[in-house]
């Protein structure tokens, strides 16, 4: 007859056997939720009113295959999926505007998401939002630190001339344009101001600009300026 000692000893065995297969099994399936195709399909229509999760199922499915991955949108336009990898998406969402999402590690192979919405009107001009896989907001003041004007003027400009001064004064309002990287974290920060001045204003005012965008690298869960 087995003693109760033994018999609690096959009970703990049997249970750790039990929670060894169900993680195993499971494994897959964590991984294959940590996708940038699942979370496009699964992101809030109303985060993207110009297509429905049905029809960014088909756009994923139309990329896949190799197929133009192009459909009419709800807001009488086309929406394009430019480029899809396992942890980025380009999506030209309209005519003047277009999406770019970016998985960003975190410890213990999880994730955030980042979203990048440009809009050109005519000049194009960012949003940046994070949010965690199942599409709840982040806060961005703890992940990033937007760029002002100020960044990207030159080091070396002198800030008391007369021409200096008259040129920042054409520069009225902030337009900056941020990119995401399909290959590495990194995001890119390019002052678009210059290119809503007239030709003359535009000429007065690059001199005293960086000519090279800002570079943000990820540093497991903030965003820093290099």
């Amino acid at each position: 007859m087995t003693s109760i000692p033994a018999f609690n000893c096959i009970l703990m065995y049997m249970k750790y056997l039990f929670l060894l297969v169900f993680y195993v099994s499971a494994w897959p399936v964590a991984v294959k939720a940590q996708d940038m195709a699942t979370f496009f399909i699964s992101m809030p229509n109303e985060s993207i009113l110009q297509l429905e999760d049905a029809w960014r199922k088909d756009l994923v499915e139309l990329y896949r295959a190799g197929k133009p991955a192009t459909l009419d949108n709800t807001m009488k336009g086309r929406s394009t999926l430019v480029q899809l990898t396992s942890d980025y998406l380009f999506l030209q969402s309209s005519e003047r505007s277009v999406v770019e999402m970016k998985l960003l590690p975190l410890i213990n192979r999880t994730h955030i998401i980042c979203v990048v919405t440009t809009v050109s009107a005519p000049v194009a001009d960012s949003r940046v939002a994070f949010y965690s896989t199942d599409w709840s907001r982040l806060d961005a003041s703890d992940i990033w630190t937007p760029v002002t004007a100020d960044r990207f003027i030159r080091e070396d400009a002198d800030r008391q001339s007369e021409a200096f001064l008259d040129a920042l004064s054409r520069m009225d309002m902030d337009l900056i344009r941020y990119r995401l990287r399909a290959e590495d974290a990194v995001m890119t920060a390019e002052y678009t101001t210059p290119e809503y001045l007239s030709e003359e204003d535009r000429g007065k005012v690059t001199p005293f600009l960086k000519a090279e965008p800002l570079v943000y690298q990820w540093k497991t869960g903030r965003f820093e300026i290099q």
